[in-house]
């Protein structure tokens, strides 16, 4: 009699433990249930340097994180929340010079103004610029596999400061 005591209690432990932790999400993103659809339109590249493909590149990794990161459905139009924006910002600049005057550093920066919308929370509603870097010495040109992944980077970043900043309740 006492085993069964003991086994309901161990089940009615657990039941509550897991039903508790089930709102948590461990990416701290908390949705409405009246939430079900995203839509992220195209980033167009205003910046006055103009990197070809970036603004699909960003684009598509924003898309891939939410996807990634919630359980709501890309749709083309009429999202329950929308992402909008333009690439702002593609500079390259020295960061730091030799003894010669050169540069002994170089920095890239991406800048990126988002404009989010939930069209069942307008309050969380904002535009806001979100900006990275990636450096790289001064003797190396950007190009190739190393521009690649030096954008690859720079959006990891700024994709998931755009999600923190819309979606996280941090």
């Amino acid at each position: 009699m006492t085993f069964n005591v003991l086994k309901y209690c161990l089940i009615l432990s657990v039941l509550t433990l897991v039903s508790g932790c089930g709102a948590y999400s461990f990416t701290g993103i908390s949705l409405g249930s009246e939430t079900k659809t995203f839509q992220v339109n195209y980033f167009q590249n205003t910046s006055a340097l103009i990197e070809p493909g970036i603004e699909r590149d960003f684009t598509l990794a924003l898309q891939d994180l939410i996807l990634n990161q919630t359980n709501l459905d890309l749709v083309k139009s009429n999202g329950d929340i929308f992402y909008e924006g333009e690439i702002v910002e593609y500079r390259i600049s020295p960061t730091t010079a030799t003894a010669s005057n050169t540069a002994a550093q170089n920095r890239l920066t991406i800048g990126i103004n988002v404009r989010f919308v939930n069209k069942n929370d307008e309050e969380a509603d904002f535009e806001k610029r979100f900006s990275f870097f990636f450096d790289f010495p001064g003797s190396a040109q950007l190009v190739g596999s190393q521009k690649t992944t030096a954008i690859e980077e720079i959006f990891v970043r700024i994709t998931q400061d755009v999600v923190n900043a819309s979606l996280a309740n941090w």
